[in-house]
């Protein structure tokens, strides 16, 4: 059901961009552009959400201070104000979480897809090639193989992303105790993902990393655009 409903067409839609424009990593950048334009509005949503939670964080210290020794009238308080703000404290989640089956189809298809293994699953109104050339821009690199510019280009873009989240939804809370353990996780964020992404990049094939690095390049620009559209809104 997963390679039915979720991988198949994903795959299938990488092969018709590689017919289209026969260099696979001119394929792999607009099929990104394709999947990140269809996610937008979830992803908007869940931005939006987070923004909203941060400038609520404020509120649900001071909650904390004032029912410290209370954990159920504390739970009960912070439920009601969630309630008087309309924000639901899942809703930065639910779209992340609906998005993961897709997510997961697109791993596999960058992981698995420039293998060759998969061409059975071209559907027949689509042309089958008889094979997908791993090698992208005009010979110029291999992506069925991990590269290593590529997954420092992915960590790169993610520091920008996450720097941008970390810095535009830091709250000024109540305690320094918290301030400080608040700013501790952020910088640890900050610097932790993009390390991760380009370890984990390393060891992926190139054609993950290329997806990775364009898609976090259309995250910032969506964070820049829906960030300052909250801005506005909140003057």
């Amino acid at each position: 059901m997963f390679t039915t409903i979720f991988y198949q067409p994903i795959f299938n839609a990488l092969v018709f961009l590689y017919n289209t424009v026969p260099d696979i990593g001119i394929a792999i950048i607009l099929l990104t552009v394709i999947i990140k334009l269809a996610l937008w509005t979830l992803n908007k949503k869940a931005l939006e959400s987070q923004k909203n939670l941060s400038q609520l964080q404020p509120k649900i210290e001071a909650l904390k201070v004032q029912y410290k020794d209370d954990r159920k009238l504390l739970a009960e308080k912070t439920m009601e104000l969630y309630k008087a703000e309309n924000i639901n404290p899942a809703s930065s989640c639910l779209p992340l979480l609906i998005q993961l089956p897709f997510l997961w189809a697109v791993f596999k298809v960058f992981q698995d897809g420039l293998s060759n293994r998969s061409l059975a699953l071209v559907y027949s109104f689509i042309q089958k090639p008889e094979s997908i050339n791993p090698m992208a821009f005009y010979g110029f690199m291999d992506l069925s193989k991990p590269s290593i510019p590529l997954a420092i280009a992915a960590g790169a873009a993610q520091f920008f992303a996450t720097k941008m989240l970390v810095h535009t939804r830091q709250p000024k809370i109540s305690t320094a105790k918290d301030e400080s353990m608040a700013t501790m996780i952020n910088k640890q964020m900050m610097y932790t993902m993009p390390i991760l992404t380009v370890v984990i990049g390393f060891t992926l094939p190139g054609g993950l990393s290329l997806y990775w690095f364009v898609t976090t390049l259309l995250t910032i620009a969506q964070q820049y655009f829906v960030l300052k559209d909250i801005q506005k809104k909140s003057l």
